[in-house]
């Protein structure tokens, strides 16, 4: 399944009043559940007999810090830098351009750009190295 494809029955999901969705295409199968307005997604190849889970995002606690937030346009694992031994794509305090590359994010074996909306300073790195990621999951905050 194309990322394209997957984001937006992530979004049809999410808008919709199906609380849950099960689907299977060319060995990968997908499982979204809808619980307190969030999606979350479980998939595992069929060959694979252990099954990883998204953790949902944090509520919004309504507290606005100042700057604005990059978030995540699809589900997957976010990595700051390029491989594992390359320096990361920016760090905090880093000035950045709208379009410069911020960090990347592997979604069904395949590597997705994550570009920064916005010039201005990296202040925060929301997730670590390594972690799951959710649809619309804040990554960056730039100031």
């Amino acid at each position: 399944m194309e990322i394209e494809n997957l984001i937006k029955l992530i979004e049809t999901v999410s808008a919709s009043e199906l609380t849950g969705l099960k689907y299977e295409e060319n060995g990968v199968k997908l499982h979204l559940t809808k619980k307190k307005e969030q999606v979350q997604v479980v998939a595992a190849p069929t060959a694979v007999a252990e099954v990883s889970v998204v953790e949902p995002a944090p509520e919004d606690t309504g507290k606005e810090e100042a700057g604005k937030i990059v978030k995540s346009p699809l589900v997957g694992t976010f990595y700051v830098a390029p491989a594992e031994e390359a320096d990361p794509f920016v760090s905090v305090g880093d000035p950045v351009k709208k379009g410069q590359t911020l960090a990347i994010i592997e979604a069904m074996k395949l590597m997705n750009e994550i570009e920064s909306e916005y010039d201005g300073t990296v202040a925060e790195i929301l997730v670590e190295n390594g972690k799951p990621v959710e649809y619309g999951q804040p990554l960056f905050r730039i100031s």
